[in-house]
């Protein structure tokens, strides 16, 4: 029995040991190019420039062993040293458990979990936008060198929040296309190893420090843009994003849908982009060619192109676009699509090849992309712990720059929308008892929003409040945030009588919009405005409500109830929106943020979500879509976003006139052309020779006239001079953060291009620029540019 004890104690100790090792090794990925069996290769040689590394390579594959290469999960090549790779792994906000790519079991148990994108749009801080996109590269590589992630990765999302129902509008930069593409510049070039300079008057604010010796570009981490194009539906009615054809406009594409992506590409410098499930006027996105194609050939992209996951199987099985699988394989490769996620082409590229619908020169083009990344990426370079970034490592992971980072992305992108009679801020030397109400207000893991990994060190809301008062009290009110039923309500109510102050949590969680789950209501779900109601009405004090959530919400029985006294929006704060939305609150921090989306009524939901059409149709009661053309009534509008103090602005200086003459590639009058009733005409975009001599800057003031410091964004619009075709009722110019002091003025300047910020698309998908009097608008005020030929 003796033995026996200590054979199990043996054994246990071993047991301990192991465990031990485990917890406190140091793994690393398997790589190519390993001396001394696999290093002779001539794509191993870092001397030869990176395209003939790729021709090297592909031409050494069999023909199943180029299928192979074909599927996100790369199974490897023995005999050729290349271990197996995972093309997938996601990074949206901080490093994420979605992609398989990603693990978070080993030495980096979790990753800093940034504020959703909507939230970190609302702050309209291209600064932080690249800082965040800095951040999670480094916490990629650190991670691919203890082998818990590729260096692939499927982000940003940049398509447009067209419809407030939409699941993924969470994902996205908002609604208005220049935002979303300067959010995907920025995001992409910190990602994939630009290194921010600071703004400069031509708009540009980095500078590329990865460039190999060959003149590649080369990539700390590879980003994404997706989804390519036209995507914004998940499920609606008997409408399914993996057979929905968006029907959509030559003009809708080219000033709107298109925008994100051509800037992601033509100024992110981008690596990757991914088609979409949806089909575009009856094409599937994966098979259109002659949008793909279109990256390529006019916005000079320089990398590979993936599907969604299984949207090359959709093209047959659920759009029934082919007759054949084999006819699906053939139709996305020859539109330029290089690689599946998922195992169609690799279960079906053999059998289109047989059929002779694939031919295995269709294949070696998208293998050469997709060789080309890895190259750039430093894969077939040798041991990655020899390399530019090999000393990152856990202690890059969740550190304290980069958790202060997130705090600072939380904080300014909360949105101050209502704030009677200064209710806020709270004065924390006065407030001896709050009570916090709502099902989301006591759970942390509710703040990530989707795609969202393991956060560092993640506080709810009640948490953060409980740091400035002690005496925090707690109520659900609500079971979940579904909120089918009222038996909470009594003890929220008694909570909150016994409180000196009392902050209501409602709005929006994943189980209310998500990937794959679109809305049907833009009311609070379920009994959650009874809630509020309810619990505003047994306050000794008027209520401050704070709204979770990407989608719009029709909260004007908020808007208009004097126990209101203050609502915020705070989307997905990420793991410090606890401690940010507190410091807000409570005076430490002057909200800045601004709506990047419009937020409709309940009664736009009669709108047809399938409906594409951005532009207003009164013929057919169609009010359109987003600030640029929506013309109904609003609940809170695009760019709406309150402070603790006032500001006011002044022009300083601006143009009057701006002449196109000496800029056009012909004769001027040649060049202006006319619609029925028009008499000042319009000129062609692509008839400009120089639209870099036509920029100008605007000067402005801005003055802070309260008592407290504020960050505040100062947002430049644009109207045409006179109603052409599908003209937008205003556009976004540009936009600022700037920060401010008490009773101090604050000089910046918004650079306009003209061919870009003043002009829009026609019906036939050209982008124009109308002759006469532009109106800029800032706040209140208005400045009138004319724009003429001589």
């Amino acid at each position: 029995m003796r033995s026996q004890r200590r054979f199990v104690f043996f054994v246990f100790l071993l047991f301990l040991q192991f465990c031990s090792s485990i917890s406190t090794s140091n793994p690393h990925p398997e790589f190519p190019c390993k001396p001394h069996h696999h290093n002779s290769y001539p794509f191993c040689n870092t001397s030869l420039p990176i395209t003939t590394r790729a021709q090297y390579l592909v031409s050494l594959l069999t023909l199943p062993e180029k299928i192979q290469q074909l599927t996100n999960n790369f199974t490897g090549i023995k005999r050729l040293g290349i271990p197996a790779y995972e093309w997938w792994s996601e990074s949206l906000h901080g490093i994420a458990t979605n992609g398989p790519g990603v693990s978070f079991s080993g030495t980096i148990p979790s990753a800093t979990n940034f504020p959703q994108v909507l939230g970190t749009v609302a702050s309209f801080n291209r600064s932080l936008w690249f800082s965040i996109g800095s951040a999670i590269a480094v916490e990629a590589r650190a991670m691919y060198n203890v082998g818990q992630a590729g260096l692939t990765f499927w982000a940003p999302t940049i398509n447009i929040f067209r419809d407030p129902r939409w699941g993924r509008g969470q994902e996205t930069p908002g609604e208005d296309p220049m935002v979303a593409s300067a959010y995907a510049v920025e995001f992409v070039r910190g990602f994939q190893g630009g290194k921010w300079k600071g703004r400069r008057r031509d708009g540009s604010g980095w500078k590329r420090v990865l460039k190999g010796d060959d003149g590649s570009e080369r990539l700390m981490v590879s980003a994404c843009c997706k989804h390519f194009n036209a995507y914004d539906l998940e499920k609606w009615h008997n409408f399914s994003r993996y057979s929905f054809n968006a029907v959509v406009s030559k003009q809708d594409l080219e000033d709107t849908y298109q925008p994100p992506f051509r800037s992601c590409i033509q100024q992110g410098k981008a690596s990757c982009l991914m088609c979409s499930y949806n089909a575009i006027n009856g094409v599937p996105a994966c098979a259109r060619g002659d949008l793909l194609q279109k990256a390529r050939s006019e916005w000079d992209f320089n990398g590979y192109i993936t599907s969604d996951c299984d949207a090359v199987a959709t093209v047959f099985e659920y759009q029934n676009y082919t007759k054949t699988a084999e006819d699906a394989i053939a139709d996305v490769l020859k539109a330029g699509t290089d690689i599946n996620c998922g195992t169609y082409m690799l279960r079906n590229t053999k059998s289109a090849i047989e059929k002779g619908k694939v031919k295995e020169t269709d294949i070696d083009r998208a293998l050469l992309n997709l060789f080309l990344v890895q190259l750039r990426l430093g894969l077939f370079d040798g041991d990655p712990r020899k390399g530019k970034f090999g000393k990152l490592g856990p202690q890059d992971v969740c550190n304290s720059m980069h958790r202060t980072l997130a705090l600072e992305a939380a904080r300014q992108g909360i949105v101050l929308l209502k704030n009677d009679k200064k209710f806020l801020p709270l004065d924390k030397n006065v407030v001896n008892s709050i009570a916090v109400i709502g099902p989301m207000a006591n759970n942390a893991s509710l703040l990530g929003g989707g795609y969202t990994g393991i956060p560092c060190n993640p506080k709810s809301l009640s948490e953060g409040f409980q740091a400035y008062i002690k005496k925090t009290s707690y109520a659900k009110g609500c079971f979940n945030v579904s909120c089918d039923f009222d038996n909470g309500f009594d003890e929220a109510i008694l909570t909150a009588k016994e409180a000196d102050f009392v902050i209501i949590v409602a709005g929006l969680d994943l189980s209310q919009e998500t990937e794959d789950h679109d809305r049907v209501s833009l009311l609070l779900p379920g009994k959650q405005k009874a809630l509020v109601s309810s619990v505003a009405a047994a306050s000794k004090k008027s209520v401050i409500l704070v709204l979770t959530g990407g989608g719009p919400l029709d909260v004007s029985f908020a808007e208009e109830d004097p126990r209101i006294a203050s609502i915020l929006w705070i989307g997905y704060p990420g793991e410090a929106g606890g401690k940010a939305l507190a410091e807000v609150i409570f005076g430490d921090y002057n909200p800045g943020g601004r709506l990047p989306m419009t937020w409709y009524p309940e009664a736009f939901t009669s709108i047809p979500m399938n409906d594409m059409n951005l532009r207003a149709d009164p013929s057919r009661d169609y009010p359109g879509r987003t600030y640029r053309f929506y013309t109904g009534h609003r609940v809170y509008g695009f760019g709406q976003g309150l402070s603790y103090t006032n500001y006011t602005y002044k022009f300083l200086s601006a143009p009057n006139k701006i002449s196109l003459s000496g800029s056009l590639k012909s004769d001027s009058s040649k060049n202006v052309l006319h619609e029925e009733g028009d008499e000042l005409g319009f000129i062609h975009i692509d008839e400009v020779e120089s639209c870099n001599s036509l920029r100008f800057s605007v000067q402005i003031s801005v003055m802070n006239l309260g008592d407290m410091d504020g960050s505040h964004v100062v947002m430049l619009f644009s109207k045409v001079p006179k109603k052409f075709k599908g003209t937008p009722v205003k556009q976004l110019v540009g936009f600022n953060r700037v920060n401010t002091l008490s009773h101090g003025s604050t000089k910046t300047s918004i650079l306009v291009d003209p061919c870009q910020h003043l002009s829009f698309a026609n019906d036939h998908g050209k982008m124009i620029l109308p002759l006469g009097k532009h109106k800029l608008m800032l706040g209140d005020l208005e400045h009138f540019i004319s724009i003429e030929t001589d």
